[in-house]
Parts: structure tokens; C-alpha cells; sequence
């Protein structure tokens, strides 16, 4: 009794227990961390699964390519890459949560700056049915006025300077994004238990992937409002409708409310401190001679950390080139980096493929991909980090687990490779080459515009890009004055008729097993989040 009591006794002294508990403060609760911190990727990747969601509505905007399009998309990582050597360097030298904070406040600025081309260009111009007497239809060189060719620009080409925005916005998403999930990820490993924290950071893996879904479905919500709903009364827009495919929504819109909820959710980071006090440890099982190694990469990172800068950057080939040999550490990142290649190119792109595979609005694509398939990625990730906390999975059956979700996910997106129907026949859209040749014999006299789009469809499915380059030169509305069908159509046999919008594809019936394989695809694979992280990080 007399050797077990004086240690208690300096213990709660230590603790601060002198006859009275201490206050809780949230602030020092390694789960209140990660709260705040699941908060704050939701709305910073908010605005990146945002971004990925307007693709399509900024190529029409802007009149950009796919591949200009992805390239604007990968400035986000660009950004990132540029600091994050600098951000490994700091490690636990800063005060992690307040760098944090800094960066969603730099992210909030971001999405706001990307926002502006829309309060900096001119109204959406785009090619009217019937709008100023002009009809849309085939109108004599000198014979009336001529259909706008800026559909889609803004009607002024010296707009697209404003693009700028768009990429330094980017670019600053990168590099405000560059503390927020190393720098949470290693203070929740920090003061967490071995036992707890592969749950707390699957739950952080799982956050971070719902943070995309809301971004998919804000976007489906905005892209229901007209662009121009700040600047033109709805009632003057009587001739487009959602569903039309001159309309494009108000993509500006999320921006706005992903940036301030970014800036509400960064502030709670300012008082958290620098350390706090560790989650009882109840350690994992581990290899003997993964220990030593874990023991070895400890020493490195705790020398490392006592450089000055200039010594850090002298002395970081050689780390890198040590850190490499770890056979174990460079598979997992060489697999993470294949993983992160494949879905950064599907995150962009997956919506817009949507879109021309099926023949659905980018809305309704939005809405598929945020409320299907990006959920299902979130339960994998959720339950990657259960089975390791239940069955206390070490390092060995971390990596075992990562080869069997990867080969069984590869085999579940083998069916998508079948679904899906050719390529729509647009006249004067040459699909092999991408050249375009709208200019016709059967519409030579007719003043169309090259950059419009207002898509008709003739019989046996062959699509015109506009009624003018159909060669049509009359217009049928029906009883209530709603614009039914284009007639005297010289490009097209027969009556001569087509009918507004495009024609679609054959393909709707594949869409529900397309999203089913896509789906199971991705939650088996989203399996091996959190155990691949917690091989890099152990």
C-alpha cells in the first residue's frame, strides 16, 4: 500500500486533480478533433466534387474542350504538389490545427474567386427559337437578321480572359488543401489510440468521399436554376426551359455556398491546441521485423524534424532514396498513386459521359453520381476501418485485404466495359477525326452561325447541330404557341420536318446496370482505403 499510494497521488497532482475534476474542454477531445475535422473536408471537397460536377456547363460557357477542361481540373493537384514537400518538412514543428485553420480559409477564398467570371461576363447569349423575329431557321445572306454565333460565350470573346479566375481559383484550392488532410490525419494518429485510430481515420476516408457526393448534388440542384437568374427575370426566358439543350444552370451558385461553409467550419481550429493528451493505447498486433522498421522510419522522421530548412532540402534525396527501399512502403504508394490516377480521371469526366452515353441532363447525372454511386464508396471506406478495428487486422492482412478488394473490384467493372451503344450521327460532326464541317450544299445560302447549338433531330435519328444548318425555313407551333417542329427542311428527305432537341441514344435501358456495376466497383475498391493508409503511416 505504501509503495502504490505516493505515485497516485503525483499522478493526479500531475493532472491536475487536487479535489476537484477538471472542466471537460472539447477543445482537448481527440474525438471532438475529428468532428471538426470531418466538417471541414466534407466542405473543402464540397467544392472540388463541385467543380467536377459543372464540367460540362463550364465547356459550353467557356467554349472549352475535354481536354482543356481536364487540364483546368488538375490544377487542384498541381497547387497541392508544389507545397507538399514543404508541408512534410514542417510536420509536428507548427501549430497543426491553426495551419489548418489558415488553409480552409485559403480554400474559402478560393471557391469565392471562382465564382467571379460569372459577375465579370456578360449575359449567356444563345441561339433563339423565336427571340427578335429571328427564328433559329434559315435565313438569306443580307435577308434578315443573323442567329448570334457566340451561343455558348457570352456574345464576346474578349470574355474569355476572365477564365484566368478559374485557374488560379484552382490552383489556390490545391494549395489551401495541402495542410487539411496531412496534417489531420497525423494529429488524430498522434493522439489516438492504436486501437481506435484506424476507425477515427476511416471515418475521416469516408467524410472525405462524402464530400464529393454533396458536391455532385449541390451541383444537380444549381444546375436547375438558370445561369442568368441574378441578371434576366425568369419571365423574359420564354423560349428555354430546363431540359433544353441550350440551357445552362446557374453554376456560379455552389461555389458561393461551398466557400462559406468552408469558412465556418475553419474557424474552430484556431483553438485547439498544438498538443493534447492521448487516447488510452491498446496497441495492435505487428511483425517483428515490421517493428524494427517502424522503430528505424521513427528515428529518420525524429531526425529529420531537427534540420533547419536548408539541411532538410540537402539531405532529402537521401531520405527519399532510403525511404524507398522500404519494398512494403513503395508498393503501397506506387498502388495509391495508380488508384488516384484512375479515379481523378472518372471524378471529372464520369458525369459528362453520363450525360452523352444516355442522353440525360448533367442535373440528372449529378443527381445519380452524389446519391448512388459516391455513397456506396463511403460505406466500403466506413467498413474497411470496422473489419480492422473488429478484427484488430495487423499489418500483414492490411496489405492482403488491398490485393483482394483491388482483384475483386477489377472484376466487377469488367461488365462496364459492354455497356453502352455508338456514337449519335450528327451531320457535318466527322467522329473519327473531331473535324467539323457543317457548312452543307443543301444549306449554302442560308447565314448559320458556326458556334451555335441548338441541336433538331430528323427521322431515322440523324441529328443537325441547328435548324438553320438543316436548312429549315419554317417553324409549327401548336395551339398553346409552343414551338413544335421545323418544316421545309432542305438538308432533310421526305416531309422535310424535324423536331427541336436532340435525338438521343438507344442506350436508356443500360443506364440502371451501368450505375449498379459502377457502384459495386467502386465500393469493393474503396475497401482498401484504410488499410493502405495505415501501412504508410505505421
Amino acid at each position: 500500500m505504501g509503495v502504490t499510494g505516493p505515485p497516485a497521488i503525483v499522478t493526479k497532482l500531475a493532472r491536475g486533480e487536487t479535489g476537484r475534476r477538471r472542466s471537460f474542454n472539447p477543445f482537448h477531445s481527440v474525438k471532438f478533433f475529428v468532428l471538426c475535422h470531418g466538417l471541414l473536408q466534407l466542405s473543402q471537397l464540397l467544392v472540388s466534387g463541385y467543380m467536377k460536377s459543372i464540367v460540362s456547363t463550364i465547356e459550353k460557357r467557356f467554349g472549352l474542350s475535354s481536354q482543356n477542361s481536364g487540364m483546368l481540373s488538375s490544377l487542384n493537384e498541381i497547387g497541392s504538389t508544389v507545397l507538399i514537400v514543404f508541408v512534410s518538412y514542417f510536420g509536428s514543428r507548427v501549430h497543426r490545427p491553426r495551419l489548418i485553420g489558415c488553409g480552409g480559409i485559403l480554400v474559402s477564398f478560393s471557391a469565392f474567386t471562382m465564382s467571379l467570371p460569372h459577375f465579370i461576363m456578360g449575359r449567356y447569349v444563345y441561339d433563339g427559337a423565336v427571340q427578335n423575329n429571328v427564328t433559329g431557321t434559315c435565313q438569306p445572306a443580307g435577308g434578315g437578321p443573323a442567329v448570334n454565333e457566340s451561343c455558348g460565350t457570352g456574345g464576346d470573346r474578349s470574355d474569355h480572359h476572365v477564365l484566368s479566375l478559374l485557374m488560379l481559383g484552382q490552383l489556390l484550392l490545391g494549395i489551401g488543401g495541402v495542410p487539411i488532410q496531412p496534417f489531420g490525419i497525423s494529429y488524430v494518429d498522434d493522439y489516438a489510440s492504436n486501437r481506435n485510430s484506424p476507425l477515427y481515420l476511416g471515418i475521416l476516408f469516408a467524410v472525405s468521399v462524402l464530400g464529393p457526393a454533396f458536391g455532385f448534388v449541390l451541383g444537380s440542384c444549381a444546375l436547375r436554376i438558370f445561369i442568368d437568374v441574378d441578371k434576366v427575370p425568369m419571365a423574359e426566358i420564354v423560349d428555354l426551359e430546363f431540359g433544353d439543350p441550350r440551357w445552362l444552370g446557374a453554376w456560379w451558385l455552389g461555389f458561393l455556398f461551398a466557400a462559406s461553409c468552408v469558412l465556418v467550419f475553419s474557424l474552430p481550429y484556431f483553438f485547439f491546441p498544438r498538443e493534447m493528451p492521448k487516447e488510452g493505447s491498446d496497441d495492435l498486433k505487428c511483425d517483428s521485423n515490421l517493428e524494427k522498421d517502424v522503430l528505424k522510419v521513427k528515428e529518420e522522421v525524429d531526425a529529420a524534424q531537427n534540420l533547419s530548412l536548408i539541411q532538410f532540402i540537402k539531405s532529402f534525396p537521401r531520405i527519399l532514396l532510403r525511404t524507398l527501399r522500404s519494398h512494403v512502403y513503395l508498393a503501397v504508394v506506387l498502388a495509391q498513386v495508380c488508384l488516384s490516377a484512375l479515379m481523378s480521371g472518372l471524378t471529372v469526366f464520369i458525369s459528362k459521359f453520363l450525360e452523352q452515353q444516355f442522353a440525360i441532363t448533367a442535373s440528372v447525372a449529378n443527381l445519380l453520381i452524389g446519391s448512388i454511386h459516391v455513397p456506396g464508396a463511403v460505406l466500403g471506406i466506413l467498413l474497411g476501418g470496422v473489419l480492422m478495428r473488429r478484427l484488430s487486422i495487423g499489418l500483414r492482412g492490411s496489405a492482403i485485404m488491398c490485393c483482394l478488394a483491388i482483384f475483386i473490384s477489377i472484376c466487377t467493372a469488367a461488365p462496364l466495359l459492354f455497356l453502352g451503344c455508338s456514337t449519335q450521327r450528327v451531320v457535318g460532326v466527322n467522329t473519327l477525326n473531331g473535324t467539323l464541317d457543317v457548312r452543307q450544299s443543301c444549306n449554302k445560302g442560308c447565314s448559320c452561325g458556326d458556334h451555335v447549338y441548338n441541336p433538331v433531330c430528323a427521322r431515322g435519328n440523324i441529328e443537325f447541330i441547328s435548324p438553320c444548318h438543316a436548312g429549315c425555313h419554317n417553324v409549327i407551333f401548336n395551339t398553346q404557341g409552343k414551338l413544335t417542329n421545323y418544316s421545309n427542311c432542305s438538308c432533310v428527305p421526305g416531309d422535310g420536318q424535324v423536331e427541336p432537341g436532340t435525338c438521343g441514344t438507344n442506350c436508356s435501358h443500360l443506364l440502371p446496370p451501368f450505375i449498379f456495376f459502377l457502384t459495386l466497383t467502386g465500393f469493393v475498391a474503396t475497401l482498401c482505403q484504410t488499410p493502405s493508409f495505415m501501412l504508410v503511416l505505421r
